[in-house]
């Protein structure tokens, strides 16, 4: 399959990156930035591994900077893995607009934007394709200062049980996972007492498993799920 996946490089999405290319799949990769580990990644797979650098900030211009030239009709969009996202962290008395505006810009409008061209493309292929997005447990379980991520991950969950309801009679499916917290850069400033606080709030006690995240989006992206729609599914250690 052709696998369109955004964030590629890092974190979570380099390891879901590493598992379709694993499983055999040709990834098309969108970020902003290329690690030495994903360079080390490309050398591994230098024909099924393409890469573009582009910044999703930039929402308006998804379909030049993407789908003009990169990811273009010529290429069947089996899959789409929208994982790319920015934190706004603060309390809601803090806000800044022009913050809240640039993370909903990658967060929720760039993946908007991006979805209504993979669509296309599945349309013009006729192919019975699968979407994933990448949320947060924050959207289900609160925690301080993450109001305004958690929204954009929530307007992002919506967006994706409607599309899936919009599109399902075409064989197209759109799903969600959930993470709970992961060893990640995003969550690299947090104190070990905050990571102990939040880890003991789940079933495991333990952080998220990245693969765990990962394969299930190969689950989700594969045959073996396509009876699943318009779904979130939880990868969250059992989070309370």
């Amino acid at each position: 399959m052709n696998i369109l996946l955004t964030g590629c490089s890092r974190g979570v999405g380099l390891e879901i990156c590493r598992v379709l290319l694993e499983q055999g799949h040709t990834i098309y990769g969108v970020a902003r930035s290329c690690p030495q580990e994903f360079k080390d990644l490309q050398a591994q797979y230098p024909e099924r591994l393409h890469y573009k650098s582009v910044d999703l900030s930039d929402s308006e211009h998804v379909k030049d900077n993407i789908f003009r030239d990169f990811c273009s009709n010529r290429v069947q969009i089996d899959g789409f893995v929208n994982n790319a996202a920015v934190a706004y962290d603060d309390i809601i008395t803090n806000v800044n607009i022009d913050r809240l505006k640039a993370m909903y810009d990658v967060n929720v409008f760039a993946p908007i934007m991006m979805t209504k061209n993979v669509l296309r493309n599945m349309l013009l292929h006729h192919t019975k394709g699968s979407i994933v997005h990448i949320s947060s447990i924050s959207v289900h379980t609160g925690y301080k200062g993450l109001a305004m991520y958690a929204s954009s991950k929530g307007a992002l969950e919506a967006f994706s049980k409607d599309t899936a309801r919009e599109w399902g009679s075409l064989g197209i499916r759109s799903n969600v996972v959930v993470p709970g917290f992961m060893p990640t850069a995003m969550s690299s400033t947090l104190s070990e007492e905050q990571r102990a606080k939040i880890y003991a709030r789940t079933s495991l006690k333990k952080a998220t498993s990245i693969r765990s995240v990962a394969e299930t989006v190969a689950f989700l992206l594969s045959d073996k799920a396509d009876s699943i729609t318009g779904q979130n599914i939880h990868v969250d250690n059992g989070t309370i």
